[in-house]
């Protein structure tokens, strides 16, 4: 089988064009990404066929779980289409799980280097998250989650998958992410678990970050995740309209209203094509 990997801000991803292609794909993805015994990647991606859209995107995650949404993802997914030929603009409607995404891509040299998603309204209903617990006051923010005797507060938001965003005074390097990720991953309160980023405001303009990925562990960036900091930061009052998520893999420009919908847009960059012989 023949598969690509391309990464964006370090969240690294392989991509297969499966229009003619079935298998199972939960099994390969377990298979796949393994970093010593596969490729190594945080989500296997496919490239399929839409009635509705341009192309149509599939991500598996490492333990073979299907994700609903991925910006890191959408921008690899940009590139490999064009690159390959598979369609013939740099404006593209992609089908996802939670919906249509648009793209726009910016080519040099028949080359995308730069890719913008709009990803979407971001949700803040509990059902729409999901979580499992009443509240009175929505968007939730500052929510305080309790971990084993310790508290944690998060500031919960859907961007197609669940996300928890803790802010925190003291540089996110330090945080036990390791240690903490799981637990909130896996807490009672998100019925299909959740993504959690720690984050640290460094000004109304800049925040750095780090990503726990549901079914991945810690990865390098999250676009998602990164789009989840910046609607949470907003709705605090801690930035503006336009903010550079700065994550262990690069930067990440986000842009939202606080009320319509979030655009991502960050680097991209192909590593490496080859044959799966598994």
């Amino acid at each position: 089988m023949n598969f690509s990997k391309l990464q964006a801000t370090g969240n690294d991803f392989i991509l297969v064009d499966a229009r003619k292609v079935d298998q199972n794909w939960a099994e390969l993805a377990q298979a796949i990404c393994q970093r010593h015994f596969g490729v190594g990647a945080d989500g296997l991606i496919l490239v399929q066929n839409s009635k509705v859209a341009d192309l149509k995107m599939r991500i598996f995650n490492p333990d073979g779980s299907e994700a609903e949404a991925c910006g890191n993802g959408l921008r690899c997914f940009a590139k490999y289409s064009i690159e390959r030929g598979i369609v013939d603009k740099t404006n593209l409607t992609i089908e996802t799980l939670p919906g249509i995404r648009k793209i726009k891509a910016c080519v040099s040299q028949g080359k995308v280097n730069q890719v913008e998603v709009n990803m979407g309204t971001p949700q803040f209903q509990p059902e729409q998250i999901p979580i499992r617990v009443e509240v009175d006051i929505i968007p939730i923010l500052n929510y305080p989650l309790e971990l084993e005797g310790e508290k944690l507060a998060v500031s919960l938001v859907s961007m197609g998958n669940p996300h928890a965003v803790s802010f925190i005074p003291k540089p996110v390097a330090g945080f036990p992410l390791a240690e903490i990720g799981p637990k909130v991953e896996r807490h009672a309160i998100f019925p299909q678990r959740t993504n959690f980023e720690i984050a640290r405001i460094l000004s109304r303009a800049k925040i750095e970050a780090r990503a726990w990925e549901r079914g991945v562990g810690e990865t390098l960036a999250c676009g998602s995740g990164a789009c989840a900091i910046a609607v949470a930061a907003r709705l605090l009052n801690y930035v503006d309209g336009k903010v550079d998520i700065m994550l262990p893999g690069g930067v990440l420009a986000l842009s939202w209203d606080g009320i319509g919908e979030v655009v991502l847009s960050g680097p991209v960059e192909e590593i490496f094509t080859g044959e799966y012989l598994r």
